[in-house]
């Protein structure tokens, strides 16, 4: 039985679901997306996967007026495939609609909208473990901010980290640690969690909001400051985080342990007070 999508305003089987060949998804990637995790049928953060959709859209200019009913097509995805019970993703896809090739934008097209459903479980020996992670220059454009579909260079610099037998790869730009091609970089030196601060050349990934949120309540000291590939080998502790990876540790950085080569306090304590909320989400 064909999984079940939706698309442009219908509930369809995913192998008959057809776009035009002139989508400017398809011809420019010129589109959005966002993936909301869900916790046996209930949403994690959905407001702030909105409040960053919303934002991505104004940002690139796309003309899109149904937020409001993506999360009742996110639960009817989840019931249509059988999902409501597991833990479970849900991707939006929006581009700005099928018109002719041309590189300006053009006026009065609709825009393309494309979701569906996928088994997403926490990668539990992963966490309880850690990854191996390789360093990269950040190859990216200057609006890593916008979640844009064009993932091209996020996914050249990830294969090179499978093909390195390691779990992600993390980016470097003028010397200073960005984040990784599909989370945020987290690092823990003397106690103190460090984080990039928000700018253009990031993501502004709910998880990392999350973390700091738990941070502030718990008392764990943090700064948001950039820090150097230099430094990135001497912290104490360092993790990735977001929607798919949620909080996970990496232990290896090329061929240098980090830490003891084992996670740490700090990120032991961060995903036991995530894994809390969650559970009760």
């Amino acid at each position: 039985m064909s999984k079940i999508v939706y698309l442009n305003g219908s509930f369809i089987a995913e192998n008959e679901a057809c776009l035009s060949p002139n989508d400017r998804g398809f011809i420019f990637a010129d589109g959005v997306y966002e993936v909301t995790k869900f916790y046996k049928g209930k949403a994690f953060r959905m407001a702030d996967h909105l409040e960053r959709l919303i934002r991505s859209l104004r940002e690139t200019g796309i003309q899109f007026t149904e937020t409001d009913q993506l999360e009742r097509i996110s639960l009817e995805l989840l019931e249509k495939n059988n999902l409501q019970s597991e833990e479970a993703g849900v991707y939006w896809q929006i581009t700005r609609g099928a018109h002719q090739r041309v590189h300006h934008f053009p006026k009065n097209i609709e825009a393309t909208f494309y979701a569906f459903a996928f088994l997403l479980p926490s990668a539990t020996d992963k966490l309880q473990n850690g990854i191996k992670t390789i360093l990269r220059e950040d190859i990216r454009w200057q609006r890593c901010d916008i979640k844009s579909v064009s993932l091209l260079p996020n996914t050249m610099l990830y294969n090179e980290a499978v093909e390195n037998g390691a779990g992600e790869c993390l980016l470097v730009r003028d010397g200073f640690v960005t984040e990784a091609t599909h989370s945020s970089v987290m690092a823990v030196k003397d106690g103190v969690l460090i984080t990039r601060p928000l700018s253009n050349l990031i993501l502004p990934g709910i998880t990392r909001k999350v973390i700091l949120e738990l941070c502030a309540q718990h008392q764990i000291p943090f700064e948001e400051r950039l820090f150097t590939k230099a430094e990135l080998f001497h912290m104490d502790e360092v993790f990735i985080c977001g929607t798919g990876s949620e909080i996970m540790p990496v232990v290896q950085i090329e061929e240098q342990m980090v830490g003891t080569g084992a996670p740490g306090a700090i990120t032991r304590m961060l995903q036991q007070l995530f894994a809390e909320i969650t559970s009760r989400n």
